[in-house]
């Protein structure tokens, strides 16, 4: 048995670990520290978590020490319950008895964390091994509630809390199971408890029309019935909301939870009304504490009202429209954010004692814009609806949004002002924010009331947009309400591109509003170029000049009149109108210079990290577009690159964002791209050091990879750092880093079109070795990547620089005994014979001395490594389906019967002569085709060789290697005439030839032969 093993068998001391938690509670730091270390351990022996809990649930026990150990005991117990080990049956029954008695736990620390205890243990026990957890918890509510009727003090009402506290955390713990047993389980509490607690409720709450007013509010009887209250319905919401969520399972619980959406959307307008009418009497009286939380606990409990009908609806809101007197609770909702705004503006705040807090509203706006679907004028069967709303109604909603809800806030400007970068990127983030917030709340509900009522909305807009628009905007107000209707405009932009002239709108006042000075303007100007962006990116029009003239001046006006959320709205907009379908280069060419200039500037001006990925990924859309016209601009952008990068430090995002415009810039160049190349090395090689974020290494591939497809030399123009000091790093990737195989093996490739002899004469044996270990444990795909790879090396590189290395390296033999096993898939075996042949046609005699080695490594006699070879050979050619391959296969033979080797002129008379046979046959046919024009078909590369290398340099390279391939430039009838030639003077003479191999051969194929030679 291992120590540590043990250890976990040992038995804790009570008095020892006792010592320790009072250590870890102490305020001495030395002593925390020690105790800390000692109590890991001990929490390692056997009885410790019981032990521990003991003494958090001993009430003559610190405080303090207390608190310690329970939090202790959640950290370390939960996850360890099942534990045979640590805990006994004996120990775990004693912690779930000790846990419930602690229902009257005056501290609330303990109690919280109780609570989450108990509810992770009924997680796993409950029913079986914990039958009687939820019976005595209702037993103490039902007790408790009993008592509240004629008396209540704080001994009763304790109980009472903490046990729906617990009752509450339970049954959130089971709604949340997905196992069947488990959803068994809490449909069983459903159905035992719907009822009880929903009368508990009704009880409780039934004193409030009496007690919600100025004389009793601030009674500590009311503010107990409240709390009491909402904690009860807490737990009836979780169970409604579980039983509407599965009612196929469970329809016979639906009545009730109609009937409980019923009274409750009932329960939550006469609150509503009595909180209302509570806080408007209450505005000019002195308030005392009670009186605060009697308010605070009130609007708490109306807002789980709304969460409950929220909850309802999202999880099906068709059956949601169709609950008793749903249209009534919508509407009365939307009533409710008519009257807010009918009185003072201070009634409006995000506060609990607002008369109308912003949540209570953005809860009305977001049910009734949700709803909206149940009164569309024509429903999805094509008939009218009589419930519709109508014209007056549409169009008063509209105005109300667009004057009340919509216009930025004094709250929202302040804002503006402490961080403008942050406030940008709220307003640009596509986040849920609308749920919380007023203003894109309204925005939301006005998207919602024009896709129904376009009839309506798009008229009114439009009318509201000729009455006001080359008005003068004169003050703060007026351009705060001009906001708020380009904001309608461009929310709306789709459906009311037909009544708003753009074009004449943007160079008649936009563009004017665009170059104002007022310093109230920055408001409109962001909302100007917003708007831009949204009409453009909708295709409400095309990007023209006037709209690049606007927004191009926005982001590189800095005078008076504007501020940094301008240009950042700026840059935005710019990204969504020049990534459109109806971009057109031409047109933006003269404002390019500008453009990227200013996005540079803004890109190092700004002070977030976001701001600076948002500004990024305009520039990065704008190179795409623009592609060569790029190029002039390529040091102005070049420049600070070092800088934001080494700023970026640890924000990935913002690294991969520049790695991508390093690649974009390289890739736009078109072999123009000398001034970027000597940035590519410390990017790349940052991105994979120890710490980087594994998503920067698909963007740091692509760089790389662009760089050196789009560079003419490995050296660099300006000085800086070679791209041949990455090579290591490939080489590393290549052993390593299977997930990237495949583009690694790309960039080998890269580097030997580049220089092939500078890479092998630096690196060769290290790369060989790398080659070995990733084809040993790569997929099938990656191993062919790597065979065609090889295949380019020994193409394009001289023998002496390969041939050793490929046998010191064990890659020759490697892939020699995967012919001779057969093991491997045909893909694999057929690549293996190509690089074979690319071999024996380089230098048949390395081959041989390649063969001989292996034979000597493995201690295997010649002939058998040569017959497992050329048995592949033979079997793997009907696999070849190019006919330039085939034509390599056969090269590759014919300079092994050159050698004279006996293995493989045994084989003249059968396989290599009706190897040759059938190639000579494809090239007769290619030659006699009817088109003369007709290129040979083995002579078109295939797609795949170039790799979407079209328009950089290595595409040159690539059609070079192919161009200069002896497979290409050489007839097979000469090359299988010199070495049959070869063949005699190494069998020692023509005749030796004849009567050892030739003469076996079959006279007719000899004489087919014979005559292609003739033919040439």
């Amino acid at each position: 048995m291992s120590h540590t093993a043990s250890a976990q068998l040992e038995t804790v001391s009570p008095e020892d670990l006792y010592n320790v938690v009072s250590g870890a509670a102490s305020q001495d730091p030395a002593l925390v520290q020690r105790s800390a270390a000692q109590l890991k351990d001990m929490l390692e022996k056997r009885g410790a978590f019981d032990t521990l809990h003991e003494i958090a649930a001993t009430r003559t026990v610190p405080l303090q020490v207390r608190q310690q150990s329970i939090i202790q005991f959640k950290n370390a117990a939960l996850g360890h319950w099942r534990s045979r080990k640590l805990l006994s049956d004996e120990h775990r029954a004693r912690i779930r008895s000790r846990c419930l008695t602690l229902l009257d736990e005056s501290d609330d620390m303990i109690s919280e964390y109780n609570e989450l205890i108990i509810a992770k243990i009924a997680r796993q026990d409950f029913p079986h091994n914990w039958p009687d957890l939820i019976s005595h918890l209702v037993n103490i509510i039902n007790a408790s509630i009993e008592a509240r009727s004629t008396n209540v003090s704080p001994s009763q009402s304790l109980p009472l809390r903490r046990s729906l506290e617990i009752l509450n955390a339970v049954l959130k713990e089971f709604a949340s199971i997905k196992m069947p047993s488990g959803i068994k389980t809490m449909g069983r509490l459903v159905g035992d408890l719907h009822m009880i607690l929903q009368a508990h409720y009704s009880r409780i709450a039934a004193a409030f029309p009496s007690t919600l007013n100025p004389s009793t509010v601030s009674l500590p009887r009311t503010a107990e019935d409240l709390f009491m209250a909402h904690l009860v319905f807490k737990c009836v919401v979780k169970l409604a909301v579980w039983a509407w969520h599965r009612n196929n399972d469970h329809q016979h619980l639906q009545p009730w939870v109609q009937e409980l959406f019923r009274s409750s959307a009932m329960q939550f307008q006469a609150l509503s009304e009595l909180r209302i009418n509570l806080v408007i009497a209450l505005i000019s009286t002195p308030s005392s504490p009670v009186t605060e939380r009697s308010v605070d606990l009130l609007t708490r409990h109306i807002r789980l009202f709304g969460k409950l009908f929220r909850r309802l609806q999202q999880l099906a809101v068709n059956r949601f429209v169709e609950l008793p007197i749903c249209s009534d609770l919508v509407l009365y909702c939307w009533s409710k954010v008519v009257q807010s705004t009918s009185g003072p503006t201070e009634y409006i705040e995000d506060a609990p004692n607002a008369v109308f807090p912003v949540r209570f509203l953005v809860q009305a706006m977001v049910l009734f814009k949700d709803n909206l679907a149940q009164w569309a004028p024509v429903r999805k069967n094509g008939t009218s609806n009589e419930h519709a709303l109508s014209k007056e109604f549409v169009e008063d909603a509209v105005k109300l949004l667009i004057t009340r809800f919509i216009p930025l806030n004094p709250a929202d400007l302040e804002e503006w002002m402490a961080d403008p970068e942050e406030w940008v990127n709220m307003e640009e983030k596509d986040s849920d924010h609308w749920e919380y917030e007023l203003r894109p709340c309204g925005e939301r509900v006005l998207m919602v009331l024009a896709g129904q009522y376009p009839q309506y909305v798009t008229p009114l807009i439009a009318s509201v947009f000729k009455e006001v628009v080359g008005q003068p905007l004169v003050d703060l107000p007026s351009v705060i309400q001009r906001e708020a209707l380009y904001c309608a405009i461009g929310r709306c932009a789709h459906r009311i591109k037909e009544s708003i002239p753009f074009e004449q709108w943007l160079e008649r006042d936009l563009k004017g509003q665009a170059h104002e000075t007022n310093p109230t303007y920055p408001i409109i100007k962001r909302r100007i170029a917003w708007l831009i962006g949204k009409w453009i990116s909708e295709q409400c029009s095309s990007p023209n000049k006037n709209v690049w003239d606007v927004l191009v001046y926005l982001l590189q006006d800095r005078g008076p009149g504007t501020d940094a959320v301008v240009r950042l709205t700026a840059a935005v907009a710019l990204r969504e109108c020049v990534d459109t379908i109806e971009f057109d280069a031409d047109v933006f060419a003269p404002f390019l210079p500008t453009t990227v200039n200013e996005l540079v500037r803004l890109t190092a001006d700004a002070d977030t990290l976001e701001s600076k990925r948002r500004i990024a990924n305009t520039l990065n859309t704008v190179i795409q577009r623009v592609e060569t016209r790029i190029v002039p601009l390529v040091g102005i952008i070049a420049q600070p690159l070092p800088e934001l990068w080494m700023s970026a430090g640890e924000d990935w995002l913002f690294r991969a964002s520049l790695l991508v415009t390093v690649t974009k810039l390289i890739e736009s160049a078109k072999g123009q791209s000398a001034p970027l190349i000597s940035l590519v090395v410390p990017l790349v090689r940052d991105s994979f050091s120890p710490g980087a974020q594994l998503h920067l290494d698909e963007d740091a591939l692509d760089l790389w990879q662009a760089s050196l497809r789009n560079t003419t030399t490995l050296q660099s123009s300006s000085g800086g750092p070679d791209l041949i000091e990455l090579f290591p790093l490939a080489i590393s990737l290549l052993a390593e880093n299977l997930d990237l195989l495949g583009k690694i093996t790309h960039i080998i490739e890269s580097y030997f079109l580049l220089d092939a002899g500078r890479v092998l004469q630096m690196h060769v044996n290290n790369l060989f070795l790398a080659i070995m270990k990733a084809m040993t444990q790569a997929l099938p795909v990656n191993i062919k990547g790597l065979l065609v790879a090889l295949q380019l090396i020994v193409q394009v590189a001289p023998a002496q620089l390969w041939g050793e290395p490929l046998h010191l390296s064990g890659l020759f033999g490697h892939i020699v005994q995967t012919l001779m096993d057969d093991k491997a898939s045909t893909m694999i075996l057929t690549e293996d014979v190509y690089v074979l042949a690319r071999i024996a046609i380089a230098n048949n005699a390395i081959f041989l001395n390649l063969i001989s080695a292996t034979a000597a490594s493995k201690n295997t006699a010649e002939s058998q490594i040569w017959e497992g070879v050329l048995d592949q050979w033979w079997t793997r050619f009907d696999n070849m389906s190019e006919p330039r391959l085939r034509k390599l296969t056969a090269m590759g033979i014919a300079s092994l019967v050159a050698t004279g080797r006996p293995e493989v002129l045994d084989r003249l008379a059968t396989e290599v002569c009706n190897l040759w046979l059938d190639v000579f046959g494809e090239i007769k046919e290619a030659r006699e085709a009817e088109a003369p024009s007709l290129k040979l078909y083995w002579d078109e590369p295939p797609v795949s060789f170039f790799q979407g290398t079209e328009d950089t340099p290595e595409y040159d390279r690539r059609k070079a290697a192919y161009d200069n391939d002896p497979v290409r430039t050489t007839q097979l009838t000469t090359i299988v005439a010199s070495c049959l030639q070869a063949a005699e003077v190494a069998c020692g003479g023509g005749a030796a030839l004849q009567s050892k191999y030739l003469g076996k051969v079959d006279p007719t194929v000899l004489k087919q032969i014979q005559a292609e030679l003739v033919r040439g």
